[in-house]
């Protein structure tokens, strides 16, 4: 199908801007939220916390510069226990909408949070929220067996007294534990929406409120963004705080990373994305009665699993917010679901040649980055399935264009 996108509306997004400027602090809820987030004890061995995979001063990502530049994903609370992906920005994340279908000459699904859009938001009505409930019982991220176990954590900290301001003082019975449960997912999301995590500080918001302006090469990288670059389909930049996302999904063609653990483990891996998540959709019919389920629920098992055919390979469009924020020039963070590439430089070149370069040979052999940069070609997809050739592979941009939109991309980091 011809490939609908989702543009939000000014609006909506001076609506966001106004709730998520900057503030001189937090409190109550957002400072709940923010306990939790910081809590190493809220996992098996009392050593892993949200911050630990999504850390400020690296843009809400992976903090490890040394894991970054190899497989990208981060190590859980149980030592050699690895997930699939790199961790995405927990920045701006508040502002996805539920998990849903736009039926336009076929499926386009949105929204939702994590690589294959799993955190819908059906259960709590924020995809946030339910995102923030899945890495506590993960057995490969912070591996506690039972939603009890997290309750009893929070309800025994020094923070307790907190949680029970905030949400009653009953909150920590033990008739309680599901709702505990789900307050705790809404508390992460809510310090996730604050004024601390969602700064729209950049010097492109500066820019855009007239307090400061982009220089001759940031300038030619916005144009080029918006235009030839192809960026603005996908990371839409329109209206006074854009948040550089359609929320869509999309295959780009990301070759494996060699180093990624589920590769080590198994060669022949090949993440789903997308497609696999629909196929768990179409397995189980629970998540169709709710609270908040949107009009997918419409989709039939058979329907699902079409759709998951299409969406194999397919990741979720992430926002450019923060995509070059780091402590230090020599910090090495990783781009791509699998992060597979280790500069900005590196994946816009990619996405300016993919098409065009020869491919890494033999095909199908696993090749690093470091390989196909050094031999000027491009090892095979991951996923050769569903990959988008329309709005990246050949886009004919010089070397100087290239540094430009990299440029322009780095006038996006909070804290100017």
């Amino acid at each position: 199908m011809s490939r609908t996108r989702i543009i939000v509306s000014a609006s909506l997004l001076l609506a966001a801007f106004s709730v998520t400027a900057v503030s001189a602090g937090i409190a109550g809820k957002e400072l709940l939220g923010k306990k939790i987030y910081d809590d190493l004890n809220l996992s098996i061995n009392n050593n892993q916390a949200c911050v630990s995979c999504h850390t400020g001063s690296v843009g809400w990502t992976g903090p490890d510069s040394l894991t970054n530049a190899h497989g990208a994903v981060m190590e859980g609370s149980i030592a050699g226990s690895f997930g699939d992906r790199k961790p995405p920005s927990s920045a701006y994340a508040t502002q996805s909408p539920l998990f849903n279908v736009q039926m336009q000459g076929g499926a386009l699904f949105v929204g939702g949070n994590f690589w294959d859009g799993r955190a819908t938001g059906w259960k709590l009505g924020n995809p946030a929220a339910d995102q923030a409930q899945g890495p506590f019982l993960n057995p490969k991220e912070q591996a506690l067996p039972e939603a009890a176990s997290v309750v009893s954590k929070v309800c025994s900290s020094d923070y307790s007294d907190l949680f029970k301001a905030v949400w009653g003082t009953t909150v920590c019975d033990s008739a309680n534990i599901d709702k505990a449960y789900d307050l705790i997912g809404l508390s992460v999301a809510a310090y996730e929406g604050s004024s601390e995590v969602n700064q729209f500080s950049s010097k492109f918001d500066a820019h855009q409120r007239g307090r400061g302006g982009l220089n001759r090469q940031e300038l030619l990288g916005k144009a080029l963004f918006m235009g030839q670059g192809k960026c603005n389909l996908c990371h839409v930049a329109s209206g006074r705080a854009p948040l550089f996302t359609d929320y869509t999904f999309d295959n780009l063609g990301i070759p494996k990373n060699p180093e990624n653990p589920a590769t080590v483990a198994d060669p022949t891996f090949v993440d789903p994305g997308l497609g696999g998540f629909l196929r768990n959709l179409a397995a189980n019919s629970d998540w169709r009665t709710l609270p908040f389920v949107t009009s997918v629920k419409n989709l039939t098992s058979d329907q699902l699993l079409q759709f998951a055919a299409v969406n194999d390979g397919k990741h979720k469009v992430p926002t450019l917010r923060n995509v070059d924020k780091r402590p230090d020039p020599a910090f090495v963070k990783a781009f791509g679901h699998n992060g597979y590439f280790k500069s900005l430089e590196r994946i816009v070149h990619f996405y300016n040649t993919r098409d065009v370069l020869p491919v890494c040979a033999p095909a199908g052999q696993l090749f690093s980055d470091e390989y196909a940069e050094a031999n000027n070609c491009w090892p095979s997809p991951e996923n050769p399935n569903n990959i988008n050739t329309q709005e990246l592979g050949n886009l004919n941009l010089t070397a100087a264009e290239e540094a430009a939109i990299v440029a322009f991309m780095k006038t996006l980091t909070d804290g100017y």
